[in-house]
């Protein structure tokens, strides 16, 4: 049974920015129910306000909680954050949490929106407000569900925000393989960073990540991974400057998905970037990407 986390809450109108993908949460809803897997859906709620105070800065907290945030942080968040959007941004890393929740009890599940990898302890950027990621691995650690989580990152963009949230710890790692050229221009240090340069093709990527990642999970030892499952590497996106094809990123997630399930390591994936004029191509490589992972943990 393939778990799927969701929230109609998740669903926003399209910002006046029109920068931000909205509508493609909205296909890919419709992409899932196309699947011919068996499936059920999990309701997440709201992240809780402490937890999202022990990662970003409280003051930064309130102002989303309120959608009372200053002018140069929309800016640099994309969008403006209204309260359907306030509301996204607490549900997005409850979702996370819960899809890493199903896993560890399932061996898979995805949450429908997240990978929110450049929010910052201070501020949201690059459409991203708060970081799911490194706030889920952060509550599964404290609670001590897991002693310790991998965040593996196939965004075309470097997960920054994640990098620098979970900085120092020696229960959190992070890994990013990425478009060495494209946002942001200023890189965090992750534990491991893959960058590409433009132009990179599967044979490339899947050569730099089958190169890289293995040895990461095995001197790390993770109890649990979490998965920017971005599908902006593809050669077709529109803020990507990578050249993956549709087989490349099935190919990619497949070999994540073995490197889980060949060690025992729960997976749980969110769907990250993608971005283009065809939202309905874009949502569709987001279901392909949860199919492949679920079909291939569960082999």
């Amino acid at each position: 049974m393939l778990h799927i986390v969701h929230h109609p809450g998740y669903l926003t109108p399209p910002p006046p920015s029109g920068g931000f993908p909205a509508s493609k949460y909205n296909l890919l809803m419709d992409a899932l129910d196309g699947l011919d897997v068996p499936q059920v859906r999990h309701l997440p709620e709201p992240m809780p306000r402490a937890w999202l105070e022990a990662l970003h800065d409280p003051a930064y907290v309130a102002e989303i909680l309120a959608a009372a945030v200053p002018p140069e942080k929309e800016r640099r968040i994309g969008f403006p954050v209204t309260p359907p959007l306030s509301k996204r941004a607490q549900l997005t890393p409850g979702g996370t949490w819960l899809a890493a929740k199903l896993a560890l009890r399932y061996g898979y599940a995805a949450n429908t929106a997240g990978g929110s990898h450049h929010a910052l302890h201070e501020t949201g950027a690059g459409y991203c407000v708060f970081n799911d990621l490194a706030l889920a691995a952060h509550r599964l650690l404290a609670e001590g569900d897991v002693r310790r989580v991998l965040i593996v990152d196939c965004d075309v963009h470097q997960g920054d925000g994640t990098a620098a949230l979970l900085a120092g710890r020696d229960d959190a790692a992070t890994y990013s393989i990425h478009a060495d050229k494209n946002f942001p221009a200023r890189k965090a240090r992750s534990t491991l960073d893959v960058p590409l340069p433009d132009g990179a093709g599967d044979g490339v990527y899947l050569e730099a990540l089958g190169g890289t990642l293995p040895s990461l999970i095995d001197s790390f030892g993770p109890d649990l991974i979490l998965y920017q499952a971005g599908v902006d590497p593809h050669a077709d996106d529109r803020l990507g400057r990578l050249a993956l094809t549709d087989a490349g990123l099935s190919a990619r997630d497949k070999f994540v998905a073995e490197q889980a399930r060949t060690r025992g390591i729960p997976l749980a994936s969110t769907p990250g970037g993608g971005y283009g004029d065809d939202k309905a191509a874009i949502a569709r490589r987001h279901a392909t990407s949860i199919a492949t992972l679920y079909t291939t943990i569960s082999a």
